[in-house]
């Protein structure tokens, strides 16, 4: 039975990051002056877009096919914002904010669906972060927007931290939902640092001579 509640909160938690990414993806749909559509488009990119990724890699069933629940959530949490769009003064704002906390989210869901079918390590953290990247690249390219990763914030080095974090946890045998809640922390506190004090990695700098 605990282990039942366990799964369910694991699964809320995931399907918390699809309707977060979601928001941010039909707020930037905001920005760009876009019809309800575009909002419905804009936001199941961003939900699905590194979901899709990562079980395509793995060769295993894409979620949101096997579960079309996933769509329907994007469906909605889109159409909301945009009839309430007026409520989000501060849209940029939101939009990194939301965009930190799905970020977080999907690097430790994909991580946690590649070692449930047996990835290594190593290619477990990449799934994890490319499903917590993807899908905002995707929403950022199609709204012609600047890259989330391309912002002198740290960004992908996050999502990076959130998915090694959950790998060590997992080798160190720790129970799975302390390794979730941990590892979304994690990522989300240093994104949110990241943010707030605009932490960057060194960068290079090219000499054009």
């Amino acid at each position: 039975m605990f282990e039942q509640l366990i799964n369910q909160l694991i699964y809320i938690f995931s399907v918390s990051g699809v309707i977060v990414f979601s928001i941010s993806g039909a707020l930037i749909a905001a920005t760009k002056g876009m019809d309800i559509l575009g909002f419905i488009l804009m936001g199941a990119v961003t939900g699905v877009g590194g979901g899709t990724l990562r079980d395509l890699l793995l060769d295993i069933p894409v979620f949101w096919v096997q579960e079309p629940l996933t769509i329907y959530l994007c469906i909605g949490s889109s159409t909301l914002t945009y009839f309430a769009i007026r409520l989000f003064l501060k849209r940029d704002f939101w939009i990194v904010w939301m965009d930190a906390i799905g970020l977080s989210i999907f690097a430790v869901m994909g991580t946690q669906v590649a070692l449930i079918h047996e990835a290594p390590l190593l290619v477990a953290v990449v799934m994890g972060v490319m499903s917590a990247t993807f899908g905002g690249i995707m929403r950022d390219v199609l709204c012609a927007d600047t890259l989330m990763l391309m912002r002198p914030e740290m960004y992908i080095s996050c999502a990076l931290f959130a998915s090694l974090t959950y790998v060590v946890l997992f080798h160190l045998q720790v129970p799975e939902l302390f390794i979730v809640i941990a590892a979304f922390f994690a990522g989300f506190c240093l994104r949110a640092l990241a943010i707030v004090y605009r932490l960057k990695l060194p960068q290079f700098v090219h000499n054009k001579s």
